[in-house]
């Protein structure tokens, strides 16, 4: 199984239930996985786009043109979250040799111009090898 790219998740947290920014992401296409409030009181949900994409590059790029388009009381629930963290999904494989993928500086000056954060996943690439399916 070669290595791949998954998709990249955008994972929010706030204070308040921040239900119509997740709204406005499902309108653009990025759609919520998971919205739901925490044992604290915070909230939290998890995105990702309709489309898929070869490459976290252009991935990324679509949801910052969601969220610079977004109208500004919709851009204020995105200000006021805790955590805006884009998390770059790939599987595990046995080839090819190398793999690499990478961001542009425009997308990463993007990135940190909406103030998000950046963490990459790496899942094993034999389900039967996760605990959670025991």
């Amino acid at each position: 199984m070669p290595i791949r790219y998954i998709n990249t998740d955008l994972d929010l947290a706030s204070p308040a239930d921040h239900v119509e920014l997740a709204h406005w992401l499902d309108s653009c296409g990025i759609f919520s996985l998971r919205h739901a409030q925490n044992h604290d009181g915070s909230w939290s949900s998890c995105h990702e786009t309709e489309r898929e994409y070869d490459d976290p590059d252009s991935n990324i790029i679509a949801i910052i043109e969601a969220i610079e388009a977004a109208p500004r009381a919709i851009r204020m629930l995105w200000d006021d979250c805790i955590q805006r963290e884009f998390n770059v999904g790939y599987e595990c494989g046995d080839g090819p040799w190398a793999f690499n993928q990478g961001l542009t500086n425009s997308t990463l000056r993007r990135i940190v111009e909406v103030g998000a954060s950046f963490r990459i996943t790496i899942y094993p690439p034999d389900e039967s090898t996760d605990p959670r399916n025991t």
